[in-house]
């Protein structure tokens, strides 16, 4: 029992050694990351969306492409720094993409339109008929007084 504890009080410190050695020898290069995905991705999503009419920003299937592009992009530029991915940087830089690009975008990503005429005009011309009928239903019933008392 003895032996067991100390096997495993050696155990414990190598873990603790490793766990405070293992992040100082594989820590990534912040500054030089975020230089990257700025010189590299960011420069080809602006490109990218520049070249998109402004009026389809908000709609997905039409920036799709382009918002995996730039995702992969980072990825792929944090395993070749050796940073983890996703990380605070990434939270940053995603965040300043949505409020520079798609800071007026519905949160379903969908662009938003009118309905067309064909179901919006039920929807409109039904209640002012209803409203229209029972307006002349009082009116005509308020006229006819003898058979209500």
């Amino acid at each position: 029992m003895a032996l067991e504890s100390a096997s495993l009080l050696k155990a414990g410190m190598v873990l603790l050694m490793a766990a405070q050695v293992l992040p100082s020898v594989s820590s990534c290069n912040r500054g030089f990351y975020e230089r990257m995905i700025n010189d590299l991705c960011l420069e080809k999503f602006k490109f990218d969306m520049g070249a998109l009419d402004q009026g389809l920003w908000c709609s997905w299937p039409d920036t799709m492409d382009i918002y995996e592009g730039l995702t992969n992009c980072t990825f792929q530029v944090a395993l070749r720094v050796d940073c983890f991915w996703p990380n605070q940087i990434i939270d940053r830089f995603f965040m300043q993409i949505h409020r520079i690009y798609f800071h007026d975008c519905a949160l379903t990503g969908r662009l938003i339109h009118d309905p067309p005429a064909s179901i919006l005009a039920p929807f409109i011309a039904v209640p002012v008929l209803v409203t229209l009928l029972m307006t002349a239903l009082v009116v005509w019933r308020s006229k006819r007084t003898e058979g209500v008392l």
